[in-house]
């Protein structure tokens, strides 16, 4: 039985007693154990993780991007590894695996330019003599909390910039697929980074409550569930730390009638069930605007939902998704599968029985598409993390924009439309942190911040782009004045600004 342990001053080193189970979701069999840590174990990730921050942050930007540079050719060069190590744990097909790590990869990238996302600004002449000028200086040692559906890209999400920032990081994965964090923190040491700057602690509440209590550490970012985000916003927040903390998601996308229903329905399927819905962007409820736009909605949906293939990663290409993470995952989505029937929503497509012949022990639901789900059911109400669209049907524009603005979930939204007006209006008027047009996932690229409202946003700053240089660094405003010298004479009244 493979031991997973903690990245801990630049090498592996055992957890004590407590450990959990790694599952192989295809399989449904125990492929590994990984340690559970201690507030001890956590506290010895932080005292050497601020031994080694000082000298981090003193060394030049351009240096410590020469490291994330070198970074970004390790994870080319160990794609397929990494990726096939992410399958084995999360379930994902290999094709997304590499997804996963892809889009870190970009965020480390835009990193490299932490030269001049670091620079401050300066006046001259603000008074006689005087100049005024603010650096960017890191927080010193800062922690993530992240969620087992992007084992790989959420992690460099936060610590590529971390570190960029002259931050120390101590990364707190998912205990359910810890492997690729740990093989992450070996390739950045073999990219140049100095050993103690950033530490893989795994474990469960015992360790996120360590890290939320520890004095140390400055800020915590966390992705995951609401009601995990906000417990962590407000501990976090007692103890004066920086947070971040992002939560579930109910994604509506908005149909109009002279939508391309080929193009809606596609990119519903890819958005809907891709993962096995495991994304906090995913679709998860078509909102078609006129009941003839939601029958040829459905039509057109039906077949293609059908016709979706579920096995395991090592089906290679002929699989659009894999299993659910964990047997428990699997029970809560047909819990909310039979309450949506009860509810009366009617399944237009049921996979939810579905077993793979070899893998009949793995977590694995078919697909599952609602229609005729209105707002007081449970299914249109909670984050499902599973592979089922539901189908709310508006009959009009303004009914359609009400229920992505009434839903207490605001992170992702899109519009179908040929109409510019409609999708201008729309874009401007949701409440919703991400809205695509014409587009089913809009996660924004690196350069840009990724980050939701309403219930599933907690903080002030977004992750990735401009933002992250600004939650991992402090500014500090210097006034500097520089006498003319004895050739004036001394003064001996309070200079005043003319």
């Amino acid at each position: 039985m493979q031991q997973i342990g903690h990245w801990i001053d630049g090498a592996e080193v055992a957890g004590t007693d407590r450990t959990a189970d790694v599952m192989n979701p295809a399989t449904g069999e125990v492929q590994a154990q990984v340690a559970l840590a201690t507030a001890d174990d956590l506290d010895r990730a932080v005292e050497v993780a601020a031994a080694a921050q000082p000298a981090w942050a003193a060394t030049n930007p351009q240096r410590r991007a020469r490291v994330l540079m070198k970074f970004v050719d390790l994870l080319n060069r160990d794609m397929d590894k990494l990726a096939e190590a992410l399958s084995r744990e999360h379930g994902k097909t290999f094709p997304d695996a590499k997804g996963d790590v892809v889009r870190g990869l970009e965020v480390v990238e835009f990193c490299i330019g932490a030269p001049h996302h670091l620079k401050g600004e300066f006046t001259d002449s603000a008074g006689p003599g005087i100049d005024m000028y603010s650096m960017r200086q890191p927080l010193g040692v800062t922690a993530g909390i992240t969620p087992f559906n992007f084992p790989a890209m959420i992690p460099m999400w936060m610590f590529a910039p971390a570190i960029a920032c002259g931050n120390a990081f101590i990364l707190k994965p998912s205990e359910r697929d810890p492997s690729v964090p740990m093989m992450l923190a070996a390739l950045l040491e073999e990219a140049g980074l100095p050993k103690g700057i950033l530490q893989v602690v795994n474990g469960d509440k015992v360790a996120v409550d360590a890290i939320l209590d520890h004095p140390v550490i400055q800020s915590v970012g966390f992705v995951g569930s609401t009601p995990i985000a906000a417990y962590i916003y407000e501990r976090a927040s007692a103890q004066g730390k920086r947070a971040q903390c992002f939560g579930g998601a109910k994604n509506h996308m908005i149909i109009m009638p002279d939508a391309d229903m080929d193009q809606a329905a596609d990119a519903l399927v890819g958005a809907g069930y891709g993962a096995a819905g495991e994304r906090c962007m995913a679709i998860s409820v078509a909102v078609p605007v006129g009941d003839d736009t939601a029958d040829r909605l459905i039509a057109k949906l039906a077949p293609r939902v059908e016709a979706l293939k579920v096995g395991p990663y090592t089906s290679g290409d002929d699989v659009d998704f894999g299993p659910v993470v964990t047997g428990a995952a699997k029970e809560n989505i047909l819990r909310l599968i039979q309450s949506g029937k009860d509810a009366g929503a009617k399944a237009v497509v049921d996979g939810s029985e579905m077993s793979v012949q070899g893998y009949e022990n793995g977590f694995f639901v078919g697909p599952v598409l609602f229609d005729h789900v209105t707002k007081d059911m449970e299914i249109y109400q909670k984050e499902i993390f599973g592979p089922v669209l539901s189908t709310v049907r508006a009959q009009t524009y303004e009914e359609a924009l009400s229920l992505a603005m009434d839903h207490e979930y605001g992170n992702g939204t899109a519009i179908f439309t040929r109409d510019g007006d409609a999708a201008r209006d729309f874009a401007k008027r949701v409440n919703v942190g991400m809205v695509g047009v014409n587009v089913p996932i809009p996660v924004p690229l690196a350069y840009h911040t990724f980050g939701g409202w309403k219930k599933s946003m907690f903080g002030d700053l977004n992750q990735h782009g401009p933002d992250s240089f600004k939650f991992y660094t402090r500014t500090k405003t210097v006034t500097a004045r520089w006498p003319s010298g004895i050739k004036e004479g001394g003064e001996f009244s309070i200079p005043l600004m003319e």
